[in-house]
Order: structure tokens, then C-alpha cells, then sequence
């Protein structure tokens, strides 16, 4: 998408505002679908440097995730959300979810194609 899609954008900014992980989301981005639910950034950027945090190789890079006050200036500036921020989230690749388990990732608003709420799974039965 050229512009973002205001919708989408109020979706990530109540998000944002209600600080709550409850809304799921499935998204189309450059090809791929991405499911999950969505976290505000504060929370998503803690959740990445705890795994940083944990890893050895990657550990000193936890501390550029743990700026938590970049979105909550965002906010008090006014500034829309312009990145999704996914957690427990899969990218669907025929019947698989990639990871299992769920990853975390940063989608630009602007990038995303199509939308729906609520996340998809797949089962084998």
C-alpha cells in the first residue's frame, strides 16, 4: 500500500492506546500472511530484549529493543502508529504455521496489502 490504511491504522493505534495483546490480526505483506496478535510496541520491544537479553551472541543487542518510551512519545506527540507489532504470530506457509510457536515481528503499516481481524490456523483434522 502506497498510503496506510486509516482503518488499519486506528486497529494499531487502539492497540496502542488500551496497551492491551488481545486483537488479532491477519495480514498479507508482500506475498506472505502473517497471523497473530497484535502487542503495543512498549511491550513487543521488552518481549524481544528479554529474548536478547537471554541469548549469548545477542545479548548486547537487547538494549536497543529496550527503549520502551519511543512509542509512548509517538503517542503524546500525536503521531499515528506507522508498524504493526506482532507476538504469538506465524507466517502461513501452505498447512504450516513458521515458527510453531509463535514469533515475534515489526510489519510497516504501509506494506500491508490486505487485512482481516482474527488469525487463522490450520489442523490436520
Amino acid at each position: 500500500m502506497s498510503k496506510p490504511d486509516d482503518l488499519l491504522v486506528d486497529v494499531a493505534a487502539m492497540v496502542e492506546s488500551e496497551q492491551t495483546n488481545q486483537m488479532s490480526l491477519t495480514v498479507v505483506v508482500h506475498g506472505a500472511v502473517i497471523t497473530g496478535r497484535l502487542a503495543p510496541e512498549s511491550v513487543w520491544r521488552q518481549r524481544v530484549a528479554e529474548v536478547l537479553k537471554d541469548s549469548d551472541r545477542l545479548g548486547p543487542f537487547s538494549s536497543i529493543f529496550m527503549k520502551t518510551d519511543v512509542a509512548a512519545h509517538r503517542r503524546e506527540e500525536g503521531q499515528p502508529p506507522t508498524h504493526l507489532h506482532f507476538h504469538v504470530a506465524r507466517i502461513l506457509q501452505g498447512t504450516l504455521g513458521i515458527p510453531e510457536t509463535g514469533g515475534m515481528y515489526r510489519i510497516a503499516i504501509k506494506d500491508v496489502s490486505a487485512w482481516t481481524v482474527g488469525d487463522f490456523s490450520y489442523s490436520d483434522t
